[in-house]
């Protein structure tokens, strides 16, 4: 990525198991828009480790020190240096040409930016009835329980600043970490917005989520996160101050910033 005077650093996270025939059409796209690509292993057995290396010799590799997705996204953000980390997933059906939309909507003031597949442009090619139907039973919960006007609760493409973990923490282990992150955020008073993302149909092999298993654990985050209170600390909103910095620095750069230019952050709804 051209880093021009002032543009945040911006570290990708993407867990990955036994996906290298899937990361052709991934890391590439990744390494035009990221400063620092960061692949967690969960000790994959089919080569994934040594395709991602040669796809993208750059490419920070992290063993996985447990088990299930959250853990991988807490090994991984532990060894973000970004200013902006970014989350997604190995298997093609996030897009990476979808990234720069969230880093936007972060410098125009959210310290969260969460992906909706039910959003304006949004949609999914690869989500069935009965995950689309759990889904929207959760979210309508978390929107009763914590009065967010989410759309989509359970999707892993997201991104937020870094200093944001100063507020919450990444604890958990499965495919409730996006409830985690997104109720821990909410919780924390931070500013959450929603941008539409696309979901494509998963490039190669089954995916790993299980309906009925994985949506009682999201379940059960949104009753212990329900259970658990509010923070009282009014979070700063540190990166407010660097947008302005880096608008600055673009400007002096003789750099236009263009805060229409994509669809996606015009679409953002601010929470």
């Amino acid at each position: 990525m051209d880093m021009r005077a002032g543009y945040p650093s911006i570290s990708v996270v993407t867990p990955a198991h036994n996906e290298a025939d899937n990361l052709p059409y991934v890391l590439p796209s990744v390494a035009e828009v990221a400063t620092e690509v960061i692949l967690v292993d969960g000790q994959s057995i089919d080569g994934t480790v040594a395709v991602a290396q040669h796809l993208l010799p750059r490419v920070k590799i992290v063993q996985q020190t447990g088990k299930g997705k959250g853990n991988a996204l807490r090994c991984g953000i532990a060894a973000c240096t970004g200013d902006i980390v970014v989350t997604m997933d190995a298997d093609g059906s996030t897009n990476p040409n979808e990234i720069l939309p969230f880093v936007e909507a972060l410098l125009d003031g959210a310290d969260v930016a969460k992906g909706s597949r039910f959003l304006g442009s949004g949609g999914s090619a690869d989500i069935t009835r009965l995950r689309r139907l759990g889904n929207h039973m959760l979210n309508g919960l978390v929107n009763r329980l914590f009065q967010t006007p989410f759309t989509d609760l359970c999707y892993g493409y997201i991104a937020f600043w870094r200093e944001c973990l100063d507020f919450f923490d990444v604890d958990c282990d499965g495919f409730e970490v996006e409830t985690q992150i997104n109720l821990r955020a909410r919780k924390a008073n931070l500013k959450i917005v929603e941008v539409p993302s696309y979901e494509q149909p998963r490039r190669h092999g089954a995916s790993h989520l299980r309906t009925f298993r994985d949506g009682w654990r999201v379940l059960r985050m949104i009753a212990h996160e329900w259970a658990s209170g509010y923070s009282t600390i009014k979070t700063p909103g540190i990166h407010r101050a660097y947008r302005l910095a880096a608008v600055r620095g673009l400007a002096a750069a003789g750099v236009t910033w263009d805060q229409g230019s994509s669809d996606g952050v015009e679409q953002v709804r601010a929470m």
